[in-house]
């Protein structure tokens, strides 16, 4: 058993100084409350060092994330707004050209929290005091990224935001 362990610990030892660089051990990246935890104290200093080995060879073998290629501003005379120069959100998208979401409420979550059956969870604004549960809803985009709810049969649309 202590043969393997020391194998590994051998050529863990191997590899490139890199990721040795990259990964100095699971001690030091765990607190002390963590390492107990995870009963790591129970640990011999062979085993610990299988895990850090382990972990070492994982770093080792991930490519690094691509880069992303920046895209050239189509116009470069334009100037960029007071919103883009503080890096805040612009709302250059018409919402008119989002399509709506067509899906069926099959449960409450809580008095104003609904499920849809395609797993989103969305919630009302102001009180919803319309049965939703079993009826067919559609949620259409609004002006400066808000959503409003409207219910088959029904007038009326709810402001809403969606959770999950």
């Amino acid at each position: 058993m202590k043969a393997p362990c020391l194998a590994l610990l051998f050529l863990a030892s191997l590899l490139p100084g890199v990721a040795q660089e990259t990964f100095a051990g699971l001690k030091s990246v765990l607190s002390e409350a963590e390492w107990k935890r995870a009963g790591l104290d129970r640990l011999t200093p062979d085993e610990i060092g299988v895990v850090d080995a382990a972990l070492i060879r994982h770093l080792a073998q991930r490519a690094p994330a691509p880069v992303a290629a920046l895209t050239p501003d189509p116009d470069p005379a334009r100037k960029p707004g007071w919103l883009e120069r503080f890096g805040l959100p612009t709302f250059d998208s018409d919402w008119r050209d989002v399509p709506p979401l067509r899906a069926k409420v099959v449960a409450w979550e809580t008095r104003n929290r609904f499920r849809l059956d395609n797993g989103q969870v969305w919630e009302g604004f102001e009180p919803i005091r319309m049965e939703l549960v079993g009826r067919s809803i559609e949620i259409q985009a609004r002006p400066r990224g808000q959503y409003g709810l409207v219910v088959e049969g029904t007038n009326t649309a709810v402001r809403v935001y969606r959770l999950r």
